[in-house]
């Protein structure tokens, strides 16, 4: 899983790094792409999720902290290098309901990316056709500005950028 994720977060820095110089070699670029902040996982029970990670993998795990505004609970399991961060719906309209109707199990949601600009880094990959969920920066589970990208323009995967 995190093998994967590191693969394509890889991908996406050399991608970055392409567009990164004009013509000239002259960067064009205001924001630049940073680490794996997280990989994001929707889980139907919360409790047991939590419990496999402390009491069976002997992670340290984080509080549930409730985000009305995004319609989910979520907590934090430190890996040292990265973070998962487990997602169970909050509320009615909780985007993480639908995909844990299509996929009762639960898995993986979303992966986060940090950038260094995230209102220019929203603006540049806009206007390359990128579709956001979101016309402008929401303040996420960090406490930071972050945006979710289309997962049809991002190889089928749901991404989040951060603001690091």
């Amino acid at each position: 899983l995190l093998h994967h994720a590191a693969m394509f977060a890889k991908s996406l820095r050399v991608c970055a790094r392409m567009m990164s110089t004009g013509a000239e070699g002259v960067p064009k670029k205001l924001w630049s792409l940073g680490r794996l902040n997280h990989v994001a996982i929707a889980v139907p029970n919360l409790e047991k999720s939590v419990s496999f990670y402390k009491d069976i993998l002997g992670a340290q795990v984080s509080g549930v902290l409730p985000l009305p505004e995004h319609g989910v609970s979520t907590v934090f399991v430190h890996l040292g290098n990265t973070k998962l961060e487990l997602l169970h719906p909050l509320g009615e309209k909780s985007p993480i309901a639908n995909f844990l109707t299509k996929n009762t199990e639960g898995g993986i949601h979303h992966v986060c990316l940090e950038v260094d600009n995230i209102e220019k880094a929203l603006a540049d990959v806009t206007s390359l056709n990128i579709r956001s969920l979101d016309k402008k920066p929401k303040i996420g589970a960090h406490g930071k500005p972050v945006v979710f990208l289309h997962p049809k323009d991002c190889n089928g995967v749901l991404v989040e950028l951060e603001q690091a």
